[in-house]
Order: C-alpha cells, then sequence, then structure tokens
C-alpha cells in the first residue's frame, strides 16, 4: 500500500495507527483536517495527533472506521463497545463527528 493512500492516527501517548484513508475518511473531522487547502500539517504527512484521545479509545475508532465501511457495504454485523469504553468512546466519536 502506498503511503498516500494510508494515514497515522496518534494518540495522546504517542502510539501510532496507520490504516487506510478510506477508513480514516469515515470522520468528517479527519477528513477536513487531511482535505483542507492552505499546507497543514495533517494534509503534507498524512498524520494526525490527538493529545486528547488515548491509545485504547483511538484504537476501537480505528476498528470503528474500517466496521463502518464494511456495513456501509451491506454486510451487517455487530460492532462491540466495552461497557468500560463506553463514555470515553462517546467523546471521541463527538469530536471526530463518527
Amino acid at each position: 500500500m502506498k503511503k498516500e493512500e494510508t494515514v497515522k492516527l496518534i494518540s495522546a501517548e504517542g502510539i501510532e495507527f496507520v490504516i487506510d484513508k478510506e477508513a480514516a475518511m469515515v470522520s468528517q473531522t479527519i477528513r477536513n483536517m487531511l482535505t483542507s487547502p492552505g499546507g497543514f500539517a495533517e494534509t503534507e504527512h498524512g498524520e494526525v495527533t490527538f493529545p486528547e484521545i488515548s491509545a485504547v479509545i483511538l484504537e476501537k475508532i480505528c476498528q470503528y472506521f474500517y466496521w463502518s465501511l464494511q456495513y456501509s457495504r451491506g454486510k451487517d454485523t455487530e460492532f462491540h463497545i466495552e461497557p468500560e469504553l463506553t463514555l470515553e468512546l462517546m467523546m471521541a466519536a463527538n469530536y471526530l463527528h463518527t
């Protein structure tokens, strides 16, 4: 996979998640960051840092992005969320408009 087809999402702890750009674009916020004119670092390097989102939550969000793509293509599956992650995940999802 070519570098321009992937995006690097970086958690508060500095953990990096490299995912398909198509999956990352599920998030309106990330889509805006990656497509904004003006030479933002996110646009140039395909990297987005989330200083407020922990690695555990960001990993779950990445899983959701891939699930969402499958779901939109008619693959009917359930997305499991551990109860202890619910609140933090809801706050992150609200920020990311997913």
